[in-house]
């Protein structure tokens, strides 16, 4: 069994578990072909206030009518539905009587599936078009009679499967939508989720509230008070132990847990030595003013020593979760009926988990696809459902003060993910302080909350300088800035030329071992936020 595949019957208990008291006549299941934009459709129609889920299309049938969906939602995928083993939709979604979305690929596999004919187009279609509604329906309900609509497929439906009718053709596609109306199945050619399609998030909305007759209940308070109900079924009288990172994630989820089970809340944080420059200091202080005790570990050497001749990012990944578990192992030791929560969000889960043959994970994050496999400890992730804006809405229902609640993300692997290759002592401190830099230039200017997330990287490669009149050759680092509000995609900050400016002099200046300062300016995707 693949590895993701492995995560997602691993953190199906827990989904389980989690729904037993989510609205069940109101929620989505998305099911991922491996489209670049599946997260995208999470996201409009959780906005659309509708819970959702995305599951990998081999999800099993049990755990299908076990989800009981209001709606079903096909995404997009890479493969051709031409080819003998490209990934096909489970039977029993056509058999469910629940109302089906299918966008791109998740029409063409409806069509296939059914007995209609879908052929390699003769032009290829990526980026901009323009289709036109042939017949009114539900699912194009108060939009206009031309859309310009984000096409990308090579393969297209050629013939309707019996009983569906045309929706809506383009110039290159005779068939762009198509719908069964008695038996609630839809299908469109082009990518609603994405902000290029014209009212897109309206469409999706149609299907959602006047197809699927969901109500949107996704709202913050009723958020708050179904995860604190969660945790107290969940755990009962036992006690919780926390990974805290000092991020907004971990920090909300104790301000959560704290309310949810009160002094059998303990906190610990690990000083692994890949922070941001005074991190430890910041987080003490920051959980001395939310009132909740916390225990910090020093393990510095220990997770140098491990890093010691390391360069491949997964490899550093899987390293540091594996030994941040064994370290809470260890302190865990002096409780009984303890569970270990840390605060993983959705954008972790999706991105850590393998959806189809022709796509492996992203990156293992650390606290998901980087947990070692014998694990002793009872897990708990009552934010794993949640997108990073949503855990933000309820950090903020719940008190945490302005700045923590904006404070930029920061990885689990903290800065051995932002030193491309083997992570080294001076590579750290030179890291931390040009970081440091960068971070305070972006507060003087009051730019550091109109970014989502900022920071440098060391790169392994060297540069020639002249300092002093002297010939140097040293390291090169790279600044990153980027917008987001979910952090599945993001596009890159468009700083003022003459703040960079300054922050590429001071790094050159009072970073010692630095030669030269780049800026990226790659979106997500194809780019990821992290380079590792």
């Amino acid at each position: 069994m693949k590895k993701g595949y492995t995560l997602s019957l691993f953190l199906w208990a827990f989904s389980a578990v989690a729904l037993q008291h989510q609205d069940t006549a109101n929620r989505v299941l998305i099911i991922d072909f491996g489209s670049q934009y599946s997260q995208l459709i999470a996201r409009r129609i959780r906005e659309i206030g509708v819970y959702c889920e995305v599951h990998p299309w081999s999800m099993d049938t049990e755990k299908i009518i076990a989800f009981n969906p209001s709606g079903i939602i096909f995404s997009g995928g890479p493969e051709s539905i031409t080819t003998e083993n490209s990934p096909r939709a489970n039977p029993i979604f056509f058999q469910l009587n629940r109302p089906i979305l299918g966008i791109c690929y998740g029409m063409q596999t409806i069509a296939a599936q059914l007995g209609a004919e879908v052929q390699t187009a003769e032009c290829a279609e990526f980026g901009h078009a323009t289709i036109t509604i042939d017949e009114p329906s539900l699912l194009f309900k108060g939009l206009s009679l031309t859309l310009d609509v984000w096409m990308s497929h090579n393969d297209q439906v050629v013939t309707l499967p019996k009983g569906f009718m045309l929706l809506a053709q383009s110039d290159n596609s005779a068939i762009v939508a198509m719908a069964d109306i008695q038996r609630n199945i839809y299908g469109v050619q082009f990518h609603p989720e994405v902000s290029h399609t014209e009212c897109g998030t309206q469409l999706l909305r149609n299907f959602v509230i006047d197809i699927c007759h969901c109500e949107p209940t996704w709202k913050e308070e009723h958020i708050v008070d179904h995860l604190v109900a969660e945790i107290q079924n969940r755990v009962g009288s036992d006690h919780v132990m926390l990974a805290v990172s000092g991020g907004v994630d971990s920090s909300v989820l104790a301000l959560l847990l704290n309310r949810a089970i009160g002094d059998r809340l303990h906190c610990v944080f690990v000083d692994n030595g890949l922070l941001r420059l005074h991190e430890c200091e910041q987080i003490v202080s920051m959980f001395d003013q939310l009132g909740i005790p916390l225990t910090c570990i020093n393990a510095r050497d220990h997770f140098l020593h491990m890093l010691a001749g390391v360069t491949d990012p997964e490899n550093k990944r899987l390293i540091i979760g594996r030994e941040f578990i064994r370290l809470f192992e260890r302190e865990a030791r002096t409780y009984n009926n303890l569970w270990f929560a840390q605060g993983t969000i959705y954008s972790d889960v999706i991105e850590s988990a393998q959806t189809s043959s022709a796509t492996r994970c992203i990156k293992s994050h650390h606290n998901v696809g980087g947990l070692p496999s014998d694990m002793a400890l009872r897990l708990l992730e009552p934010l794993r459902f949640l997108f990073k804006d949503e855990v933000r809405m309820i950090g903020k229902r719940l008190g945490l003060p302005e700045y923590m609640l904006h404070r930029h993300p920061f990885p689990g692997p903290g800065l051995a993910i932002r030193i491309l290759g083997e992570v080294k002592e001076e590579y750290l401190k030179s890291l931390a302080l040009a970081d440091a830099i960068f971070l305070q230039e972006l507060r003087n200017a009051d730019l550091y909350e109109r970014v989502s997330q900022a920071f440098v990287v060391f790169l392994p490669v060297r540069s020639v300088s002249v300092k002093g009149d002297a010939r140097c050759y040293e390291h090169v680092v790279a600044l990153r800035a980027v917008e987001s509000t979910d952090f599945m995609t993001a596009r890159w900050a468009a700083l003022p030329s003459d703040l960079l400016a300054l922050v590429s002099s001071r790094i050159l200046n009072e970073v010692p071992g630095i030669s030269r300062v780049v800026y990226d300016i790659s979106n997500k995707p194809p780019a990821t936020i992290e380079w590792e």
